[in-house]
């Protein structure tokens, strides 16, 4: 015998499953632009293969992430990903053993001890061939079990997998996880009611179907158990691709169009939406985001992703975001959060007509310089930060053109952050022709949010783009800057665009350990918090601005620091208003340590080309 109609619900649903996943597939794909489909095609023949095939088994199986997390969150999502895989892996081999290696409808394996009824394993039966299967079925079985019992646990005790908050499901999430958690409980009770009257199974059937022999009506209760296992199954592949388990098959996809190269385009496309739907809603990005301290936790990401799948984000959803990263740093898919954001601020505003003339440079001085520095908006409202620049640049002897010294230059991210990107590639086109024209090999920016946008938007031909922080470092490096040590105790935060933005932690550090003793917080490097002062932020009034930047400085002010230093103008604008401890950039600090080693140039004398 190998059909029985209670294999309906389990069959029916799979083909609904695989007819909705190849709709949605090939809508994806057709979305695509011309040259996404030719990386798409190449890539599955390429020698990447071979490297989506691993990073889909350590992060969509193994959960690697989410070990390095908390390994019982990481075990938890495991025990389901990958002992559901090998069951049904070990049970296509132990099928094809059963029928003499014949291939076998889809439903036979999944139910095959409905169909096959063995004599109960013996201890020394686990080395023969049908031992060993029915043996490793039901020690993957109990793995799967054992990932459920803590993802029951999970939802009320969710502090003992490091988490403070866990998602909140909707309806068809409530109905997806339900199915999804009784289906490995009514597999054990069908297997072991059945291993009950035939007196066969493994280790644990076989012993528990001993027990409910005793004391229930197994001839009345096994059919009804396998029905119930098949209803399971079937509800849930229905349900998967509405819920949040979508991410399970979408995921594998992503993995495999990031190697093959293709991102975000400039406003949401085919991409972003399997981005979308391969968000796990697991709550690791929720704990992670300072918005919950606004009281703005309705805006973290998680959610963010769920509207937007549930086509009802509205503008304020889209716009409370400090796009700090930290939700982006946290994910174990990689989404990319902030991308989905400035894309549904594209959307926003499409229709929007404004004149942004304002913004575009005033011809620059044309002069040959090696160096060209940028304040930008915030390095002129921190007017400390541009002046200490020009004497470190004077006392260095650095030949360099300070080309925004008349009147602050926006770089254009601004509006990219609040979703004007065509208003943010026009100013970026200017800006570009007036930085060439300095003819200069370098650019320096103070801004980290400046550093950005021209490290990953403008086309400097040649030109390298350096954070002060960086170039700063290298002047010290090659001996054109000598420091004095001080004193003073020091405490560095890293900012968002520079650290998480921009990977950029050293060589800030290496500076300052020159110049001060140095002490890191808890929350540092890529978990370093933000200010609160975010230019991404749309929608926070003042106060809740100020209730994130007070809970930063409050951890940053743990170690009673003398000062505070960052290596942004934005971040010492906002934490010198919290008024809480000295708020110092690194330029600035390097401009008070430094001893005068040669001649200044006098920037004023150089020759107009």
């Amino acid at each position: 015998m190998t059909f029985d109609l209670f294999v309906l619900p389990f069959f029916l649903g799979l083909l609904f499953l695989l007819a909705v996943l190849f709709i949605k597939y090939s809508r994806w794909i057709a979305m695509m632009s011309g040259p996404d489909r030719v990386k798409a095609g190449m890539a599955l023949f390429s020698v990447g293969m071979l490297k989506t095939m691993w990073e889909v088994f350590l992060e969509s199986l193994l959960h690697r992430k989410m070990f390095k997390r908390n390994p019982l969150l990481g075990y938890m999502h495991m025990s389901f990903a990958l002992g559901w895989f090998l069951l049904i892996v070990m049970g296509n081999l132990e099928s094809r053993v059963y029928s003499g290696g014949h291939i076998n409808p889809p439903y036979y394996p999944i139910f095959l001890k409905f169909f096959i009824h063995d004599k109960r394993v013996l201890p020394f039966e686990i080395f023969t061939l049908p031992g060993f299967f029915r043996f490793t079925m039901d020690l993957i079985l109990l793995f799967v079990l054992s990932g459920l019992v803590l993802a029951i646990f999970k939802r009320t005790r969710s502090r003992w997998f490091g988490m403070k908050r866990a998602t909140k499901h909707n309806k068809l999430d409530k109905w997806a996880i339900t199915s999804l958690w009784l289906i490995f409980p009514m597999r054990l009770l069908a297997e072991s009611f059945t291993a009950g009257l035939y007196k066969g199974g493994g280790f644990i059937t076989n012993s528990l179907g001993s027990i409910f022999d005793a004391v229930l009506p197994l001839q009345y209760l096994a059919y009804p158990a396998w029905w119930a296992y098949s209803t399971m199954l079937g509800v849930f592949f229905v349900t998967l691709p509405w819920s949040r388990f979508m991410h399970i098959p979408t995921e594998v996809m992503l993995i495999y169009l990031r190697n093959a190269g293709i991102k975000q385009g400039k406003y949401p496309g085919s991409f972003a939406e399997l981005e979308l739907r391969a968000c796990p809603r697991c709550g690791v990005c929720i704990d992670v985001c300072q918005m919950n301290d606004a009281g703005l936790n309705g805006s973290t990401a998680v959610y963010f992703i769920r509207a937007l799948r549930e086509n009802r984000a509205e503008v304020q959803l889209n716009s409370n975001c400090m796009m700090c990263g930290r939700c982006l740093e946290a994910c174990p898919v990689g989404i990319d959060t902030l991308g989905l954001r400035v894309g549904a601020r594209s959307v926003d505003n499409i229709m929007v007509a404004s004149d942004f003339s304002y913004l575009l440079p005033q011809p620059s001085v044309k002069r040959k310089a090696d160096v060209v520095y940028f304040a930008g908006c915030m390095g002129h409202l921190t007017p400390g930060v541009k002046n200490a620049m020009q004497k470190i640049f004077k006392n260095a002897g650095v030949n360099y053109n300070f080309i925004d010294k008349d009147g602050s230059i926006c770089c254009g991210r601004p509006l990219k952050l609040a979703g004007l990107k065509d208003a943010a590639s026009k100013l970026t086109d200017e800006n570009t022709l007036k930085i060439l024209e300095t003819r200069a090999d370098l650019l320096v920016t103070s801004c980290p949010i400046c550093y950005k946008i021209f490290s990953d938007d403008y086309k400097l031909k040649g030109m390298q783009v350096m954070h002060h922080s960086v170039y700063i470092d290298k002047l010290v490096t090659e001996g054109l800057l000598t420091l004095q040590p001080s004193a003073l105790r020091a405490v560095y935060h890293d900012p968002c665009e520079l650290g998480r933005g921009s990977g950029i932690y050293l060589e800030p550090r290496n500076v300052l350990k020159q110049i001060a003793e140095v002490a890191e917080v808890a929350e540092h490097g890529v978990n370093s918090l933000c200010c609160g002062g975010s230019i991404g932020e749309l929608g926070m009034n003042s106060t809740q601005r100020n209730t994130i930047r007070d809970g930063a400085l409050k951890m940053l002010c743990e170690p009673q620091p003398d000062v505070l230093v960052t290596a942004c103008p934005l971040c010492k604008k906002t934490f010198d208003s919290g008024n809480q401890v000295a708020v110092k950039d690194i330029a600035e600090m390097v401009a008070e340590s430094m001893t005068i080693n040669r001649q200044p140039v006098n920037n004023k004398e150089l020759v107009e080309a």
